[in-house]
This record gives C-alpha cells, sequence and structure tokens, in this order.
C-alpha cells in the first residue's frame, strides 16, 4: 500500500539513547534540556532570531494571532489546511478570503488589496505546498495599510527566497512537526520572529503566562512541548538535508515523465527559490478526470490526496464568499505519493497508470 506520504524514523537505538537519557534525567516536560536543544539547531539551520518549540502547529498560528493582539478581519487564503482558517476563527477574529494566484495557488496580492477593510488588521498567508507566497508586495501592502502578517510555513521547512530563510518575512512564521512532515518531532509545530518584544511575549503566552512558579506575566495558554518530541526532532535532525535531497531527487524523477503531457499543469517554483521538495501537486484538466485516476491508482493500492479539497470557501461556520480560482483549482489538484525512500519503480507505476488514464479520456 503506496500512501501519499511516510514518515521518516530516525535508527531506533539513536531514539533510545534520547529516551534513556530523560529516563536519567526524570525531566519530562516543561522547557527540557532536550526542548532548548532542538530550538538552538533548529534556529541555527534555519537561520532564524528567536522560534519557539510548541505542541503543534495549529496552537502556532493561534499563539500568533493572540500575540499580534488581532482581533477583528483577517484577510487569508482559502487554498490551505483548514488550519489556517480554524485557527482565525477560534480566536474570534473573522477571515476574508482573497483568492489565489494561478500560476503557484498561494493568496494574490492584488486580491489581498480588494479585500481590505476599516476592520482589518492582518494578513494570514500561506506558502502553499512550500512555495513562497508574493512576500514583497504584501509587505509592501501591510505597511501602507498598518497590517501585520502571519505567515503559515507548516510547508515551508528549510525554504528560502532570495537565499534567505522565508520564516524571516513577516511578523512572525509558525511551522508544523506533524507526523506527516518531511521534518517532525511526532507531533510539534514552531512560532518564528524577529522582534524581541514579541518574542519575549510569546515565551510566556506558550506556557500559561507563567512568570516564575507563583506569578504571571499575562494571559496565556499550554503550549509546551516534552522531551520525548523533542527527542525525535534531535534523532532526525542529521538527516534533514539527506530527507531534502532524496525527496528533491523524486520530485525530479515524476517532473521528468508527467511533464511531457500539457494537459498537467504544476506549480510554478520560481529560480530565486531555494525548494524542499514538501509535496508533488498535479493539476488536472477537469475534476471527473481526476476521479478517474485517483480511481485507478486506489486499485492499484496508492493512494494520493486530494490537497487542498474542499475549499475552504465551503466551511459551514464561516460566512459565506466566492473564491473562483481557488475554488475551481480545489477541484482538480491531487497529490501524488512522495517520500524519501519511495522506489523509483513506485513512481514510474504511477506515472504511467495517470498518463494512460489520461489518453484513454
Amino acid at each position: 500500500m503506496i500512501q501519499v506520504t511516510k514518515s521518516i524514523l530516525p535508527d531506533i537505538k539513536e531514539y533510545i539513547a534520547y529516551i534513556e537519557g530523560i529516563w536519567a534525567s526524570g525531566h519530562l516536560t516543561n522547557h527540557g534540556p532536550l526542548v532548548l536543544e532542538l530550538e538552538e539547531k533548529l534556529k541555527k539551520y534555519l537561520g532564524v532570531k528567536h522560534l519557539f518549540f510548541v505542541n503543534n502547529g495549529t496552537i502556532a498560528l493561534q499563539i500568533a494571532i493572540k500575540a499580534l493582539g488581532i482581533k477583528k478581519e483577517i484577510i487569508t487564503t482559502p487554498f490551505s489546511y483548514v488550519a489556517t482558517t480554524s485557527s482565525i476563527c477560534w480566536e474570534g477574529c473573522k477571515p476574508i478570503f482573497a483568492d489565489i494566484n494561478a500560476s503557484n495557488f498561494t493568496i494574490s496580492s492584488a486580491e489581498i488589496e480588494k479585500k481590505i477593510t476599516s476592520n482589518t488588521e492582518a494578513i494570514l498567508a500561506t506558502h502553499v505546498f512550500g512555495i513562497p507566497c508574493e512576500v514583497e508586495k504584501i509587505q509592501e501592502i501591510a505597511t501602507k495599510n498598518n497590517l501585520k502578517i502571519i505567515y503559515d510555513a507548516a510547508h515551508a521547512f528549510g525554504v528560502k527566497y532570495k537565499k534567505q530563510s522565508i520564516l524571516n518575512f513577516g511578523d512572525i512564521s509558525t511551522l508544523s512537526f506533524h507526523a506527516t512532515k518531511l521534518f517532525h518531532t511526532i507531533e510539534g509545530g514552531a512560532i518564528i520572529c524577529n522582534d524581541d518584544d514579541l518574542a519575549h511575549k510569546i515565551s510566556y503566552m506558550r506556557n500559561f503566562g507563567h512568570n516564575g512558579q507563583e506569578a504571571f506575566w499575562g494571559l496565556g495558554i499550554n503550549g509546551k512541548n516534552c522531551e520525548f518530541h523533542a527527542a525525535m526532532g534531535l534523532a532526525l535532525f542529521p538527516k534533514i538535508n539527506w530527507i531534502i535531497e532524496n525527496r528533491t531527487q523524486k520530485l525530479q524523477l515524476y517532473d521528468s515523465i508527467l511533464k511531457k503531457n500539457p494537459t498537467l499543469f504544476r506549480p510554478e517554483i520560481a529560480d530565486f527559490i531555494t525548494y524542499n521538495a514538501a509535496y508533488y501537486p498535479i493539476v488536472f484538466e477537469s475534476e471527473e478526470i481526476l476521479l478517474t485516476v485517483k480511481k485507478i491508482l486506489n486499485e492499484n493500492q496508492i493512494y494520493p490526496r486530494r490537497y487542498f479539497y474542499p475549499s475552504l470557501t465551503t466551511l459551514n461556520y464561516i460566512e459565506k464568499m466566492e473564491c473562483k480560482f481557488a475554488d475551481n483549482i480545489s477541484k482538480k489538484i491531487l497529490c501524488l505519493p512522495l517520500y524519501p525512500d519511495i522506489e523509483n519503480e513506485i513512481i514510474l507505476k504511477i506515472c504511467n497508470l495517470i498518463l494512460n488514464n489520461i489518453q484513454q479520456n
């Protein structure tokens, strides 16, 4: 059975060595030594100033919204995982959808400008499939209109934009370290920022607002992560470059075959982007063709994912807003299996099944 992704695991002996250290110290959570070590290693690897390891990527978004003091409207994308929108609603804010770019499926800066009102306080944009947003144009819009920027960078671990970390744009970026991500801690996430005062606020907010055992700095939540999850991250850390390099090789193999068919569309990745090969999405000419291909793949024990589907404009707890391109593309896009140790023969089989069924249609 070939799933859309497969979690990478370290040598079990390496992980057990960290677990034995936890047993010896008795320090299980509350900013233990492994959490602190992982934070320092990730800051250096990713080239960021402040990084806070939290218990998942969703709480990272919620803390980001709260830390920036956002209470009203947030312009966001309808083409993302549901957590991007649900975090906005959970924090009592109102999501306002702006449509996406036809070239790479990230939120359109031109559409953002059209959606700004007197109630707009922020932009929450997603680096979709790890492909960077129009960060410079979005910054210009935010500066002009006095808006905050949060980037959902759940897919963008290790991505660089014009040779600098994509995580250094905006006021806050968030990461997911869920088991399905290219770098994971089983469950986990991170909050990244460069502003010292904002980092100081986040450091308290992720720990109930504690300022020592008997005092409180202010409102907080339990966003901490534990030593066991940090241990997984540390055990995988030396494999990061190997993971990205192997994913890239597999992506290039897909490209070498599927790009020959003009009916299949892939999101564009500019030359100045250092990509992480997070996903392999393809767009079919119609939803009918997609469903036919998906059925054939499933019959061969291959399970791609309709990612992202449906469009977040269809959620039943938000005000209905039409985003024609996002609504259309979400019906025709499919993410194919991609992970470092997927066999080349499997990729060839997937490609042949796709191409043969497209020709028949």
